[in-house]
């Protein structure tokens, strides 16, 4: 199996580049394992260094053991005077992750004759990302299972009167306490006319009968991201909003059963959203259907949007979480993560998406 080094130095010809500079944390973290906060690597196709300063040395040789860890006092005189050997050559930095500044930066250090010519280059290292290892897709389950069971959890808090922080605070709470090292994102607790807002952030707004609450939350396990929803009701809901949650549900599992190789990922997000549009709900579901999920908690690869272009391949992780939103009375989202397979998809979110009605 090549290393994420010779995957990467695979797609240079394709780029035009002879080597790149990798600057994004992420992308850092994901190509050499080292996880601190300062340095960048630059990997071509006779070497793969890792550049940083006096704090990380030691993190860095252990973390990173397939890299030539290279101290810095100015990283830009540092990374001007390994290029020389590269003079001449195209070397890509990462466009969206390149400050305009930093780029003033890095040209800067070569002075007047800068050693290699600057390309500039976007998605490379997120196109090796798109698909999970065995090793990646074990980590983000675990994240998953984290989160399953923090669901099963707060049922037993939902109750009237207590406030949509006070729940956020729990969710938090547990997770860590069950081995996350962090959220994946701020949990959105919504209930009642704060469901409307896709996401809304917690508030002192108590739990009311008669009212949906959704739930969206993630945690990280060894830097790697879970997302779920589920929506729920306070007491026992109407016919019309049992009929809405129903639609919901319907659109998300048909959502779920699209997602397999060989399919653009638009097609996935209409698989859904025509449910939706035709029920007449369709101006109040104005977000994607889903977005891939890793060492971040939103990534382009593979994006399920009216404008998703990437064809799904085994491997990579997406989120499927459509929702009907209407201003003033309330909103429902279910959301699920499933990986892609060699035919079909394997779900990795466990809870119930049937309707829980709680006492009130």
């Amino acid at each position: 199996m090549k290393t994420r080094i010779e995957q990467l130095r695979a797609l240079f010809a394709g780029a035009g580049i002879d080597g790149l500079l990798v600057t994004g944390a992420t992308n850092r973290r994901y190509m050499t394992g080292f996880t601190g906060s300062a340095g960048m690597a630059l990997i071509t196709r006779d070497e793969a260094l890792l550049l940083t300063d006096f704090r990380y040395i030691e993190q860095a040789a252990q973390q990173a053991p397939d890299y030539e860890v290279v101290r810095y006092d100015d990283p830009y005189a540092i990374l001007n005077e390994r290029l020389q050997r590269y003079k001449g050559q195209r070397i890509g930095f990462e466009s969206h992750h390149v400050t305009v500044h930093e780029l003033e930066n890095i040209k800067k250090a070569g002075g007047d004759a800068p050693p290699v010519e600057w390309v500039p280059v976007k998605g490379l290292v997120e196109q090796l990302r798109g698909r999970k290892s065995e090793e990646e897709l074990a980590l983000i389950q675990k994240a998953v299972d984290i989160t399953d069971a923090a669901f099963t959890y707060i049922l037993d808090h939902l109750r009237p009167g207590v406030t949509e922080k006070e729940i956020a605070w729990k969710l938090e709470v547990f997770m860590r306490e069950q081995g996350a090292d962090g959220l994946s994102f701020a949990p959105i607790v919504a209930s009642g006319p704060n469901g409307a807002m896709p996401h809304a952030r917690p508030t002192d707004k108590p739990l009311a009968a008669g009212e949906f609450v959704t739930l969206d939350f993630g945690c990280v396990y060894q830097g790697y991201c879970s997302d779920m929803t589920r929506t729920v009701f306070i007491g026992q809901p109407t016919a019309e909003q049992r009929a809405l949650y129903d639609l919901v549900l319907k659109a998300q599992l048909a959502g779920v059963a699209a997602v397999k190789p060989g399919v653009v990922g638009k097609d996935v997000d209409a698989a859904a959203r025509s449910i939706i549009e035709a029920a007449g709900y369709g101006e109040y579901f104005g977000h994607g259907l889903g977005h891939g999920v890793g060492l971040d908690i939103h990534e382009e690869i593979p994006r399920l949007s009216t404008r998703g272009t990437v064809v799904l391949e085994p491997g990579m992780v997406t989120s499927v979480e459509p929702g009907v939103y209407l201003p003033g009375r309330g909103g429902i989202r279910i959301e699920d993560l499933v990986v892609v397979t060699e035919d079909g998809c394997r779900v990795l979110t466990k809870s119930t998406k049937d309707l829980l009605c709680l006492p009130s």
